[in-house]
């Protein structure tokens, strides 16, 4: 047990901090700007670069694992799509950040650091496929069903915006959008940037590789900090009805539907399984709440989603590291 909070403490400390921080000196929102900037511009992609960049090709190309992954992933999307849609008659547009809310973890800012310091370099590669290929696929998704949300409100006398804030384009300008968004992150781009440079073997200069690992061992605590002013300075004021049911798909049901899904494919290390179980348990992300914004939805009750997924994640992340690390999650479901 201290060694699960030897491997928390830092993590959710640093969310603390930042919390405190921002209550304490009241700064704006508008503050933090630089500061994100330099997470998703520079650190983050500095970390994603250099995991895929140090490893094999050959590990790289396991297309069957991501597959599996982003199916176990967005089985659980569909599931609360359905929940709101059909149970609750909720818009499509809510159903969409909703959906989100239990699906799209916390694997960017939270991801790398704890599976590595949890599991070890091991836990590099599938870390970087899934962060990689699920935000990949998080960019298309939300635009497209926002554009079909926009179609779908409009008739009933509403207006929704579409990817970039113009509802009245036509498709193949916001399919256009969507590739160039997606091409064009930091996130894509440093990974595509690893992928050839392992690829090619290119031998990478010592002081280039120092500059990396700077920017890469800032990464995890400049996002943890950030990420806990981001929920100061979203006080909770409405607590969502969909938080019953929410909270336990992605803090439980999540990690259980990768762990199935892989052990039920089989053919994967240990230590990819336990990353992916271990990123799918994470809370829900920060993003959810960047993309409620982006189109005028759900964005109170994104913030009030992302904060309590947080603070039961202390609890259900620890209880996940204990399974994992104490050999009780079972690396083959169906021997």
């Amino acid at each position: 047990m201290a060694d699960i909070v030897s491997l928390l403490l830092p993590f959710f400390g640093l969310i603390l901090i930042g919390y405190i921080a921002a209550k304490a000196t009241k700064q704006p929102a508008e503050a933090l700007g630089w500061l994100n900037t330099f997470i998703i511009y520079a650190a983050l992609p500095a970390l994603f670069f250099k995991l895929v960049s140090r490893t094999p090709i050959e590990e790289l190309t396991r297309v069957d694992f991501i597959v599996t992954d982003i199916a176990a992933t967005y089985a659980v999307f569909i599931l609360l799509f359905v929940i709101g849609r059909v149970l609750r008659g909720n818009s499509l547009a809510d159903c969409t950040i909703q959906s989100f809310a239990g699906a799209y973890g916390n694997i960017g800012y939270m991801g790398p650091g704890l599976a590595l310091l949890a599991l070890g370099e091991g836990a590099a590669v599938p870390v970087a496929l899934i962060i990689c290929f699920e935000n990949a696929l998080h960019f298309i998704v939300a635009p497209a069903l926002m554009a079909a949300a926009g179609d779908d409100k409009r008739s009933r006398g509403h207006l929704v915006a579409a990817a970039a804030g113009d509802d009245k384009r036509s498709r193949g300008h916001l399919v256009a959008d969507i590739v160039r968004k997606v091409a064009l992150h930091p996130f894509i781009l440093s990974t595509a940037a690893g992928f050839a440079v392992a690829a090619l073997h290119i031998d990478q200069p010592p002081a280039f590789q120092r500059l990396v690992d700077y920017l890469a061992q800032a990464a995890a605590p400049c996002a943890l900090f950030a990420m806990g002013v981001t929920l100061a300075l979203r006080p909770l004021k409405r607590i969502p009805a969909e938080i019953s049911y929410i909270v336990p798909a992605k803090l439980i049901l999540h990690p259980i539907a990768v762990f199935i899904a892989l052990t039920t494919v089989g053919g994967f290390e240990p230590v990819w399984i336990q990353a992916a179980v271990l990123l799918a348990s994470l809370p829900t992300a920060t993003n959810v709440f960047v993309i409620g914004q982006q189109y005028g939805v759900w964005q109170e009750r994104a913030s009030a989603t992302i904060l309590i997924t947080t603070v039961f994640s202390v609890v259900t992340v620890s209880l996940w590291l204990i399974v994992i690390r104490s050999g009780l999650l079972p690396l083959q479901l169906f021997p």
